[in-house]
């Protein structure tokens, strides 16, 4: 070959197969048919000095890529009918096709295909599904699909009188799968892209690997944190795109990949070694929230995506009924968007261990109508998200049905608060929202406060036994006289004896919802009454509320007892601390110890016996959910074991008082949401990866049954677990995939496999990596790593751990990405897609969950915690770092309808610089909202928003914001409305109004949100980046 002059850096090797030079960088590792040329940028592969990375607004975009091959004119990667994928082969001097990354032949001629090799719809061959191959292939490709039976290709709708979607009637005018073509979705670029696509320009993208052209090159921008201020509208931005090999979902499906909501990394390109995953110091971890809510479609959702403003990610999951379920022989994952089919279609193999499989018989076969269904378009092959109606084969007993106890607190305080006759007023008008399709749902309800009260109902129909049963000191009730023969029989049976917990005739206190609806409508309407005479102590620091002995763990043993041959849930209201019989508990807050480096032992469980009773609970498939209410302490570090260990969720109203409208709608509000949420049973959730990965410290309300296998009682809508990933081996593979199996019970009594899977790609390159981070997951993932760091060490050690992992994030992106010298001390930088990571790990450091202060009640520590451990992302990030707005200058469109629904104004950073002493601004956290009223506020504004002549005869504290007859006023409203709306979760946060000179404590509270301000303890923003740039340079300047 003649000798050709090359620019430094580019060496050429000689292709025997192909009878020309490649050209490959020698630093990169990239490689291109076309000689280099002596800029960087005027290759394809260019890459930009390090040196120009100190600039935030330089991009970078060809800095250590990958290792990608790029190929010659009318070559391809698509793979045909030749051997076996080479995973990350040069494809350079060998023969045969590479899958990802090596050299293929040119295609066979139509009608010339060799047998034996991948099946790929979009390419005909001699296969049985060769007709149909060719009908797909003008829409795989982008050309006018063929005419004939069955549909074009996905993407494309279905031909005339072809098959329609899975399921669905012939000559269907849309397919679903496909979604409407100007519907834009999740962290898409174009209109009807999915999460990871760029909608048409995937399209593009595809034909251009045919012609070898390759992925789109990652870009990674630097800014300077010292001269880049937070900006919040950042956090809204989707993560960064997730940019798989061309070729790799088996339907090019824009849907195939899962949405962040139900999955998402703490990067989106995985490293190929674990030694480059170590250089980086960024977490490898997974942030899934399997059951996330799906609204509730509007009434024009037939009018198409467009018309309604759906997000694809808010769809209904499809449910795949035909019992027809393919999986892996070796390691048991579901098929998925990412195998492939071989042998002409009849076998597929795994993406992740590459073990052949036999495709099931009837998977092209729909047993309901008795005719052949397009294999294209089955929800497993298209959809991340899809859920599996198991057959008998995954049960070890009939589907459980919903069961629900209520375990009510009838103590004095519970009645003079009002919180039993709000718990019962929810309950009576939540009976016909509790899941129960299938007729099946059970109900127990059981008092206590000194002794046990249960409520045994029996049919009109039958002879009831003996009114009322004894305990050991001959207690009883009586029914209430003067029962007409319709009415049902009910008795109220008392057990006293606390240490030897026995249930009276549990088949009549368990029954039926719907045979029993009558008889507990009737208990719930009369409970307040029963014990409204009952008095008790005034206990310290109770503020005249009255106290009494409670007998919450004898309680809570009852109700086990009841439900462990089931499963189910117990639903706990507690308005004091336990003190009788077991899991007896004593006051321990010491607010001496607030702030002190003994303060972590108070977030320690006092007693054992509620962590060793949440573990029996979840070996019998029991969940605990509780509601406390007390007064006073009522050591949330302890009762927060029950709902951690079985799955289930903690709620807390301090100081809860009934007669304030506010505290009532909020507890109703949230416990009616959560007992009509439709929840899973008796589950176990497993996540399978690719080969070389491992998951390991799984974080969560569950119990780890084993060292992969997570079990849960039940499994809570946008309940949130988290788990480190282990790169175990280097890794060959162009991309990974990571697949989320929940196997559950329904509350509509069918055994569901929910699978959820989630496809990244591989990179040697660290400047990729760093590229690939999303950190509103790297948040969430540091958020619970200080939690549990906070529970087995001190507080202290929690805010120091969160500060070193980003101290070690800023000093790796130093090392690896920029260049030293002179000026080099005066900057910060990190990349563009991680600058608010900084901001949000203040916020971790300043949330009541680890925030140094004096003052900070250990219930609340421990709530907060408890939230930080099992809240979804989209719920983290306002609670460590809350929205902020002006109101009394917002845009003239904020407040109104559009076509997304009601504008948001634009968001403030959290600096008290922003307030001003006339104005009116909105703070809210997801748990807290608050209206920050100026001392100057012009009289006019305050009659218009809250109807009130003047400032000083404003009241603060909780408010309902009423809705007057003008424009200001409504579009408020329809922001706090929207606020609420928008956030996931059952929560429903108060409305405080805070006035400038009001009340110290509520203004201390809500300027402790804006955490961009220095603090009682606490850095400002600016002298944290200080303090990170010490310790980032520190050692060498």
């Amino acid at each position: 070959m003649a000798s050709q002059e090359l620019p430094p850096g580019w060496e050429a090797q000689w292709n025997e197969e192909y009878q020309r030079n490649l050209y490959i960088e020698v630093e990169t590792g990239q490689s291109q048919w076309e000689p280099p040329t002596a800029t960087g940028y005027d290759s394809p592969g260019g890459q930009q000095h390090q040196s120009d990375l100190l600039s935030p607004s330089t991009p970078a975009g060809g800095a250590g890529h990958a290792k990608r091959r790029q190929y010659a004119a009318e070559q391809t990667q698509a793979y045909y009918a030749q051997a076996e994928p080479s995973y990350g082969g040069a494809g350079v001097g060998g023969g045969g096709a590479g899958y990802y990354g090596g050299a293929a032949p040119p295609p066979p001629a139509p009608g010339q295909g060799e047998g034996g090799g991948f099946f790929t719809p979009g390419l005909s061959g001699e296969q049985p599904f060769s007709g149909q191959q060719q009908n797909t292939q003008g829409g795989y490709y982008g050309n006018a699909p063929g005419a004939g039976a069955g549909g074009g290709g996905y993407g494309q709708p279905p031909a005339q009188g072809g098959a329609g979607w899975y399921g669905a009637p012939t000559g269907h005018p849309q397919n679903p799968l496909q979604g409407h073509p100007d519907q834009a979705t999740y962290g898409a670029a174009a209109p009807g892209a999915g999460y990871g696509q760029q909608g048409s320009m995937a399209h593009l993208t595809n034909q251009f690997s045919q012609m070898g052209m390759g992925t789109k090159p990652f870009s990674l921008y630097t800014a300077n944190l010292l001269q880049t201020p937070p900006e919040p509208l950042d956090l809204l931005k989707p993560p960064p795109e997730i940019r798989l090999p061309p070729g790799s979902s088996v339907t090019q499906s824009p849907y195939a990949n899962a949405d962040p909501s139900y999955t998402r990394c703490t990067i989106n390109a995985v490293p190929t070694t674990s030694s480059l995953l170590s250089k980086s110091k960024l977490p490898f971890s997974l942030v899934i929230t399997p059951h996330r809510s799906v609204p509730p479609a509007p009434e024009n959702a037939g009018e198409g995506a467009e018309a309604t403003g759906i997000d694809p990610a808010d769809e209904p999951v499809p449910i795949i009924a035909d019992q027809v379920i393919a999986r892996c022989r070796r390691c048991r994952a579901y098929i998925n968007p990412y195998v492939i089919f071989i042998d002409g279609g009849s076998r597929w193999k795994c993406i992740m261990c590459n073990v052949s499989n036999e495709v099931p018989a009837e998977y092209d076969w729909d047993r309901t109508t008795n005719t052949q269904i397009d294999r294209w378009t089955r929800p497993e092959l298209n959809r991340s998200v899809v859920e599996f109606v198991a057959p008998t084969e995954y049960m070890v007993r009939p589907p459980q049905p919903p069961v629900y106890v209520f375990l009510l607190d009838v103590s004095p305080a519970a009645v003079q608060t009002g919180m039993l006759a709000t718990a019962t007023r929810t309950i009576l008008e939540s009976l016909g929202r509790i899941p129960n399709t299938d007729g099946r749902t059970k109900v127990a309800i059981i008092a206590y406060d000194v002794a046990l009260y249960f409520f045994a109902m029996s049919p009109p129909n039958e002879t009831a036994p003996p009114a009322a049963a004894e305990g050991e000191d001959g207690e009883e009730d009586t029914p209430a006289p003067n029962k007409t023969e319709e009415e049902p029989e009910i008795s109220m049976l008392v057990v006293s004896d606390l240490d030897d917990v026995y249930l009276p005739r549990p088949n009549d206190i368990l029954v039926n919802l719907s045979e029993q609806r009558k008889s507990l409508e009737s208990v719930l309407g009369r409970i307040n009454e029963m014990f409204a005479g009952s008095t008790g102590m005034t206990a310290p620091g109770m503020h005249g509320v009255p106290s009494g002995p409670s007998a919450m763990g004898p309680a809570l043993q009852a109700g086990y007892k009841l439900i462990s041959p089931i499963g189910g849930k117990l639903m706990v209201l507690s308005a004091s601390l336990p003190t009788l019989g077991a899991g007896a508990l004593k006051d321990r807050d010491d607010p001496k110890l607030f702030g002190t480096s003994k303060e972590s032992n108070l977030l320690q469980p006092a007693s054992p016996f509620y962590k060793t009773f949440a573990i029996d609970c979840s070996r019998s498939q029991v969940s605990v959910d509780m509601f406390l209410f007390a007064s006073g302490y009522a050591d949330i570090a302890t009762l927060s074991c029950l709902p951690r260990y079985t799955a289930g969720q903690t709620y807390f109203y301090p100081a809860f008082n009934a007669a304030r409208s506010e505290d009532a709608l909020k507890f109703a509000h949230e416990f009616g949401e959560v007992l009509a949420s439709p929840i899973g049973l008796e589950a176990v959730i497993r996540v399978r990866a690719s080969r070389g990965l491992r998951m390991t410290s799984f974080n969560g309300n569950f119990f780890v049954r084993s060292t992969d296998l997570l079990s849960l009682a039940s499994v809570p809508v946008d309940q949130t677990y988290t788990m480190e990933v282990v790169i175990e081996e280097n890794l060959t593979v162009p991309f990974v995939v990571f697949q989320t199996a929940v196997l559950h019970t329904s509350c509509f009594g069918e055994r569901r496999i929910r699978v959820v899977n989630l496809a990244l790609p591989t990179t040697s390159s660290i400047s990729e990596l760093f590229s690939s981070v999303d950190q509103v997951a790297l948040a969430t993932i540091l958020a619970q790593r200080a939690v549990e760091r906070s529970l087995s060490h001190k507080l202290e050690d929690a805010r120091d751990a969160v500060a070193n992992k980003l101290v070690d994030i800023l000093s790796a992106y130093r090392t690896s990405m920029t260049a030293g010298g002179a000026g080099a001390a005066a900057q910060l930088a990190i990349a563009e897609n991680m600058k608010m990571l900084p901001v949000l790990t203040l916020g971790i450091v300043k949330n009541p969950a680890i925030r140094q202060s004096s003052i900070i009640p250990s219930d609340l520590r421990a709530y907060s915690q408890a939230l930080l451990t099992s809240l979804p992302p989209q719920l983290i990030i306002p609670y460590i770092h809350p929205c902020f707005y002006s109101l009394h200058d917002m845009a003239p469109e904020a407040g109104t309808v559009g076509e997304r629904g009601i504008i948001m104004p634009a968001p403030l950073p959290l600096s008290s610089e922003r307030l001003e002493r006339h104005g009116l601004y909105f703070i809210e956290d997801g748990q807290a909202m608050f209206l920050w009223v100026g001392r100057d506020a012009v009289p006019p504004l305050v009659q218009d928003v809250f109807d009130v002549e003047r400032y000083d005869l404003l009241q603060s504290g909780k408010i309902t914001l009423p809705y007057l007859d003008n424009d200001f006023n409504q579009r408020i409203n329809a922001i706090i409305a929207k606020t609420r709306e928008m956030r996931r979760g059952p929560y429903w946060p108060h409305l405080y109004l805070v006035k400038e000179d009001g009340e110290p404590a509520l203004r201390q509270w809500a300027l402790s949100m804006l955490i961009q301000d220095r603090g009682d303890q606490t850095p400002s923003y600016q002298q944290y980046l200080n303090m990170l740039r010490e310790k980032v340079y520190g050692s060498g300047y």
